[in-house]
């Protein structure tokens, strides 16, 4: 244990020094820096920094810990965050790269020729960053509780420091560069754990086939298939056939996950990080292949720790583990709250059944079994020391992201862009880095009071920029008509649809006792649940910008023609930086 807990501070530790490191050597001295890296960033490093940011605390934490429990409903979130990436490089990335700005309301803000429209933009654009930051905050937390051993709390506010010095400092210079570092360690901590584990159970050293393999125990029968007999066994839904949902929500889930991140502000900056429109699309091919390689290993991952669970509690069919010959790994998350058990029969073994009233294990959060998994294997304490460290990277990396895409929509959009235009470079640089403090306050909070695991919390953050941001971005490239007024009702209805459906089922900015519908099922729109509401919020904003559009007069000659450039893949691009 104590050799545990060495390896754990060396790699944790290690890799934050790595962090501050660069932070430091990376610092911006400007608000080109700031901003963009001073457009310099190779497709290469890009293509990795965009694969860190990407892999949140929801896709490394949380989402082979949904696989786990949702199963085959689980993979709308790989099959939405995956297809959606593809949708922003070839439908937005490229064009606006072409434009050349810092920020995606000020590409809003001359497309539609209108402060009010860059307004809005900043607000969307904030409500759905500090949605998803509460997602990126919960996987600090859950991370750092266990592997510092303290509180959840105490936990979160160690991250919060963490993010503070190198985000506050660095710039997107300093975020680009650490997360290129952050890519290297969360893709390891998330592939070796992988490998023993299909290794173990299959006798296959590669995780993806390892999935659909024989177990190398003998009895020749596939692992899926003794998943499925485990579970069901137990009385919960068999594990390859639960659709979550039905399969209208399903469907729904997976078109809000995809449009939401074809318009998440974070990701789209960082393709005017680089300094052409050719390496824009570069860029984004070298991220496809670095998020494959950990997006492709994620259901095996999910299902093995699933399986593994199953089977600690439960060695022998029938039989259960007598509580108090409970594994370390198990003790271990009983102290973080994440993990509890109730003796309800008073026998002393521990019962994990489907049936409320007979489960013993009250409490198992979903958020943890990434994490767990290599303890649950008996994997050795280096690699559960190093997916610790690539827990803890994915977090800070796109919660770093995030603010600063809230700090420069507040200091380059608001400030300099409406409210005081004759700012300094050195005043806009300082407001970034006040504005970048009190989000990473407002994130903490919001944090410590979650309004459920990471990946659903973020899946709300998805929904928001799906109704709002993304047909803005949509109509403003592909229909050279769409004029300023169209473009703020659309934004303005769809996230109020939105946000109206999401708050009357989760709470008023997710404080508890004030969702007057809750949870219940029976009040979703076609069956739709408040995370996957984000396609029906597009949809509404997109119906109501094109009726407006039909009784307006059309956008101005000159920004017709605008379009009309940055569509054409041929001829001047103007530098980020240049602005």
């Amino acid at each position: 244990m104590e050799q545990l807990k060495l390896f754990t501070y060396i790699a944790v530790f290690g890799s934050f020094a790595l962090y501050f490191a660069i932070a430091w050597w990376a610092r911006a001295t400007t608000t080109s820096d700031f901003y963009v890296a001073g457009g310099g960033i190779t497709p290469l490093q890009n293509g990795m920094a965009i694969g860190a940011d990407w892999m949140s605390a929801a896709s490394f934490i949380s989402m082979a810990g949904l696989i786990a429990f949702l199963g085959y409903g689980g993979s709308v979130f790989l099959m939405g965050w995956t297809g959606g990436y593809v949708l922003l490089a070839m439908l937005l990335a490229p064009y606006m790269r072409k434009h050349g700005k810092f920020t995606v309301p000020e590409f809003i803000a001359d497309r539609y020729y209108s402060k009010t429209a860059r307004i809005v933009a900043v607000i969307c654009l904030i409500i759905a960053s500090l949605t998803y930051i509460i997602g990126q905050m919960k996987g600090v937390g859950v991370a750092f509780s266990r592997f510092l051993e303290v509180e959840y709390d105490n936990g979160l506010y160690i991250g919060m420091a963490v993010v503070w010095v190198y985000a506050v400092l660095g710039g997107m210079k300093g975020i680009t560069y650490t997360q290129i570092a952050q890519y290297c360690v969360l893709i390891f901590a998330y592939t070796i754990p992988a490998v023993f584990i299909s290794l173990e159970l299959t006798g296959n050293p590669i995780p993806q086939l390892g999935l659909g393999s024989t177990l190398a125990d003998g009895s020749g029968m596939y692992l899926l298939d003794k998943l499925d007999l485990v579970v069901t066994d137990l009385g919960f839904k068999e594990y390859t056939t639960d659709n979550m949902g039905g399969s209208v929500n399903m469907f729904a889930y997976t078109l809000s996950l995809m449009i939401g991140t074809a318009g998440l502000p974070h990701v789209i900056m960082r393709f005017f990080t680089v300094p052409s429109v050719k390496a824009a699309r570069s860029s984004a091919g070298y991220a496809l292949v670095f998020i494959a390689l950990l997006y492709t290993v994620a259901p095996a991952v999910g299902a093995m720790a699933r399986l593994n669970l199953m089977n600690t509690i439960e060695p022998v069919a029938g039989q259960n583990l007598e509580y108090a010959e409970r594994p370390q790994w198990f003790k271990d998350w009983e102290k973080t709250g994440l993990l509890k058990y109730e003796d309800k029969n008073g026998d002393g073994k521990i019962q994990y059944t489907a049936n409320k009233e007979t489960n013993e294990m009250v409490k198992v959060d979903q958020d943890i079994m990434v994490l767990a998994n290599p303890a649950i294997a008996n994997l050795p304490n280096w690699v559960i020391a190093l997916v610790a460290a690539g827990g803890i990277a994915a977090a800070l990396s796109t919660a770093a992201g995030l603010l600063l895409a809230i700090s420069s929509s507040v200091s380059h959009d608001l400030m300099k862009g409406v409210f005081t235009p004759d700012i300094s470079e050195k005043n806009e640089l300082l407001a970034g880095r006040v504005v970048m403090t009190i989000s990473i306050m407002v994130a903490g909070y919001l944090g410590l009071n979650p309004p459920g695991f990471a990946a659903g919390t973020v899946a709300l953050a998805f929904g928001l920029a799906a109704s709002s941001i993304f047909p803005a971005l949509m109509m403003g490239i592909f229909s050279k008509r769409m004029n300023s007024k169209a473009a703020i009702w659309g934004m303005c209805s769809g996230i109020g649809v939105t946000m109206l459906y999401v708050f009357q089922h989760k709470g008023i900015m997710f404080i508890q006792g004030t969702d007057f519908l809750g949870g219940l099922e029976p009040n979703w729109f076609f069956g739709i649940s408040p995370n996957a509401f984000g396609v029906i919020g597009a949809v509404v904003n997109f119906t109501v910008a094109f009726i407006i559009l039909q009784f307006s007069e059309d956008a101005p000659e000159e920004i017709q023609e605008m379009v009309e450039n940055f569509r054409t893949p041929v001829g001047e691009v103007v530098a980020a930086h240049d602005h």
